[in-house]
């Protein structure tokens, strides 16, 4: 179970030892990932990939994808254990209701969240014969550093830290990041989605990961930050899939997701990311296959990583 910490004092944060060298936008670039939540507002990417009936998006991308591609990353990114062993299983867990207006609220519904993440993704690692370890929690209500950098930071809300496996949630920036949605299903896919980067990191990806990134040039390595936080979208879309009946999400609920995930896509100049309908894209690909291997980014065309 990780460690739930609930921080409302800058001098609280202080105490913790937690130094910062880095903002996280300059993070993403250069060390552990943090996937950053931008607000609307900016230009989304172009369309890659046609919509489904729903106008949903979905992906035709699986675990040995419809194409290689060889940007620069360590092969080993193409086959892990995490995808050998199918399907991620029903998850039962609940969640209290959300006051989005009520900080408490807001914790206790991202504690039992993060309870639910830990429990399945900690029966698929021992399923799969693999070590993993929850990751730690910092609820932050006030500035302070991580190991990772200073919080929040412009545009910031949430991100999760490798050096200390840190998932850090800003209580009241994430419900300004998601422009003070009222749906709690929104927040149930940004915690997820910074989850899937901590199944990253206990499966060695995000390690190969910064090993294919170091030495590239700034494309190949915004390229390899797309298919990084593409997949964290999959794995969060896995946990959806496999969680919806359980947390009450059914179609209404999909698309209010699928509406969210546009929110924290690509705008602007800096594509790492990827664009708002590859973010839909995978996150749906998550939802409808509950498989990790359906999410092996790094092994599909360029343009379904885009």
């Amino acid at each position: 179970m990780g460690l739930g910490v609930s921080l409302c004092m800058a001098a609280g944060l202080a105490a913790m030892g937690f130094t910062g060298f880095l903002a996280i936008s300059e993070l993403m670039h250069a060390g552990d990932p943090a996937w950053s939540h931008p607000v609307a507002g900016e230009e989304h990417g172009a369309p890659v990939a046609p919509p489904d009936g729903t106008g949903d998006g979905t992906a035709n991308a699986t675990g040995d994808g419809p194409g290689a591609t060889t940007v620069g990353r360590s092969a080993s990114l193409d086959d892990n254990p995490l995808y050998r062993i199918g399907e991620l299983g029903e998850v039962t867990c609940t969640a209290p209701e959300l006051d989005k207006d009520d900080t408490e609220s807001v914790e206790d519904f991202a504690h039992a969240i993060a309870d639910c993440l830990d429990q399945a993704w900690g029966d698929y690692f021992a399923a799969a014969g693999l070590e993993f370890s929850s990751p730690n929690r910092v609820y932050w209500t006030a500035a302070g550093h991580s190991p990772c950098g200073a919080f929040p930071s412009e545009g910031t809300a949430a991100f999760y830290c490798g050096a200390n496996q840190g998932l850090y949630l800003g209580l009241e920036d994430i419900i300004a990041a998601s422009a003070d949605n009222e749906n709690p299903e929104a927040y149930t896919f940004l915690i997820s989605h910074e989850y899937g980067h901590h199944v990253q990191g206990q499966s060695r990806i995000l390690a190969q990961f910064h090993s294919a990134r170091a030495g590239a040039d700034q494309e190949e390595a915004d390229a390899l930050s797309r298919r990084n936080e593409l997949q964290a979208n999959c794995l969060g879309g896995v946990f959806l899939g496999a969680s919806g009946d359980a947390l009450g999400y059914g179609p209404a609920e999909r698309r209010n997701i699928l509406d969210d995930v546009e929110l924290r896509s690509d705008r602007g100049r800096d594509r790492t990311h990827g664009s708002a309908e590859n973010g839909r894209m995978w996150t749906a690909h998550g939802m409808d296959r509950v498989d990790p291997a359906a999410c092996d980014t790094w092994n599909v065309d360029e343009d379904l990583v885009r």
